[in-house]
């Protein structure tokens, strides 16, 4: 009877280290599937057969131990090892790897799946499926407003290709920089006109000179001087400031004036003595004083000239960003800002003259000794702009800080840019990406991006407990436990890496390494039952 033990424990060794080498096979064949999570198996003893039970020590004698002989072996588990593979970069977005225990979450033909393999596509219908079998990926899709819901509950994952976003008109701009403390008044404060006048000049020649002037909003006007000859060493000096478009905003005013003829100099102006001129106009914002005290009329040739605040340039602080009105028309609207007083500035915005117009665009912002803001008038600065081309009216609240935040004035140089804006043209979705924690973020063909949906995983409290169903796609059983469905994150474990895809985890020298092993065992199990064999078959020849 114990040879045909022996013959038992023989073939149980020989089917089960086939089944180890089964295993050993299908991890060394799946060494380059995606996801694959290698699996290893191990042995028991069976049942042991007991030959003389043990006794128990006496006074007078010792006890004895149990005698058992085994009734060979048998698989004991089959267990998965869910390590992290490595990742393999593939530069495709909807490639997908997971570092941590999570699983992807699939639909397929409305049967729940979970799998490590996230070799994604894009169907026909925007739906994001396994490439191999169409099994859906689930998540969680986001409004029309780019807000994805909360909770857990799984829905297909689809993205519109043609998805587009409408125009968005700015209604806030928001703007930073700095005023150099130190800069000159914008506005030009004294015109000083030098040169001579050619006494050889017949009655009724003139001698000319003009140059520009500034307002306290930067805006240039032309200054004139016109001296127009009436009798020797007298003249008619007539002046004269008109704006950008050649409109009269001062004069023309006509002094007389004569010269010394020894020395050139003049020697009354208006019938007294020459005197700079102060020329003011309030709601310009206009206030320069002329002096052409200095001006000579001798035999030289005429040599008028002038200079405006000795040649300094006006202090002129501008930024410009893009707007977009209801259409989606960009238009390119300009802050400016200029100097009053010291810690006092004007600010106005504009919009090339073809673009629209503006209401409400003018202003003032004061500052503190130590360059915050002390105060913006009207606060919040809003501007009305009426668009040309069919657009409606907006308001844009122009946003330039509080304190020491937006606008401010030290003596820094001077700089002013638009920090954010908040319309947009309209615009077709042009890219996608996916980030670490599922997000997949649309990109828009106006540099727009949005959150069009979430990927959501599964974790589970005993992964061994998963049943492999092919196509790299397992199911749960009754061991598996309640999944967790999750996002990617903290609160799971799992990150998502786009653009690479997680190797199989299986060690091809491990492997080999147990082959060997399995081998041997096959080996030495088969020679048992050759043996049992010959021996039984010796008992067989007693009979002859």
């Amino acid at each position: 009877m114990s040879l045909i033990n022996s013959l038992f424990s023989g073939v149980s060794g020989l089917r089960n280290h086939q089944a180890m080498m089964d295993v050993i096979s299908n991890n060394i064949a799946n060494v380059n599937t995606i996801g694959y999570k290698g699996s290893r198996i191990t042995f028991s003893d069976t049942f042991n057969k007991v030959v003389r039970y043990g006794s128990n020590p006496t006074e007078t004698g010792g006890g004895t131990n149990t005698f058992q002989i085994g009734l060979g072996m048998k698989m004991n588990s089959i267990d998965r090892n869910w390590t992290q593979g490595t990742f393999e970069g593939t530069g495709t977005t909807t490639d997908l790897a997971l570092q941590g225990k999570g699983l992807f979450v699939l639909d397929n033909n409305g049967e729940r799946f979970y799998s490590r393999a996230g070799a994604f596509i894009f169907d026909a219908e925007g739906r994001l499926v396994n490439s191999s079998n169409g099994a859906i990926v689930q998540g969680k899709v986001a409004n029309s407003e780019g807000t994805v819901p909360p909770g857990n509950y799984l829905e297909d994952i689809i993205i519109d290709s043609n998805l587009r976003l409408p125009a968005v008109a700015t209604t806030d701009i928001s703007w930073g920089g700095n005023l150099d403390s130190s800069s000159s008044l914008t506005r030009s404060e004294e015109y000083l006109q030098t040169g001579n006048i050619n006494s050889a000049l017949l009655n009724g020649q003139s001698a000319t000179d003009q140059n520009t002037i500034y307002d306290e909003n930067g805006n240039a006007y032309t200054f004139e001087v016109t001296y127009t000859k009436t009798a020797p060493d007298a003249y008619d000096m007539t002046y004269q400031l008109t704006d950008s478009s050649g409109a009269m905003v001062t004069g023309p005013t006509t002094l007389a004036v004569t010269f010394d003829p020894a020395t050139g100099d003049m020697l009354t102006m208006g019938g007294g003595v020459p005197a700079p001129i102060g020329i003011t106009n309030a709601a310009l914002g206009i206030n320069f004083t002329f002096d052409p005290t200095d001006v000579t009329q001798t035999a030289n040739a005429n040599s008028l000239a002038s200079n405006v605040d000795a040649n300094r340039d006006p202090t002129i602080v501008t930024g410009s960003v893009t707007i977009f009105d209801s259409l989606g028309s960009a238009h390119t609207l300009t802050l400016k800002f200029t100097k009053t007083s010291n810690n006092n500035w004007n600010w106005s915005t504009s919009v090339p003259a073809g673009d629209g117009t503006l209401s409400g665009n003018t202003g003032t912002i004061s500052f503190n000794p130590d360059g915050s803001i002390n105060a913006i008038s009207p606060n919040p600065p809003v501007v009305t702009f009426t668009p040309t081309g069919g657009a409606s009216s907006q308001n844009i609240v122009l946003s330039l800080g509080d304190n020491f935040t937006g606008i401010t004035q030290t003596s820094s140089s001077s700089v002013v840019s638009a920090l954010t804006q908040n319309g947009s043209s309209a615009a077709s979705l042009s890219n996608i990406n996916i980030d670490q924690y599922g997000y997949i973020v649309g990109v828009f063909s106006n540099g727009q991006s949005r959150q069009l949906a979430q990927i959501l995983v599964a974790t589970f409290p005993n992964l061994n407990g998963m049943i492999s169903v092919g196509d790299n796609m397992f199911t749960v059983s009754a061991n598996t436990g309640d999944p967790l469905i999750g996002a990617p994150g903290e609160s799971t474990g799992t990150t998502i890496q786009s653009g690479a895809l997680e190797q199989s985890n299986v060690d091809l020298s491990e492997e080999f390494t147990r082959m060997i092993v399995a081998q041997r065992g096959f080996q030495s199990s088969a020679r048992i039952v050759t043996v049992s064999d010959t021996l039984l078959q010796e008992i067989t020849n007693l009979v002859r």
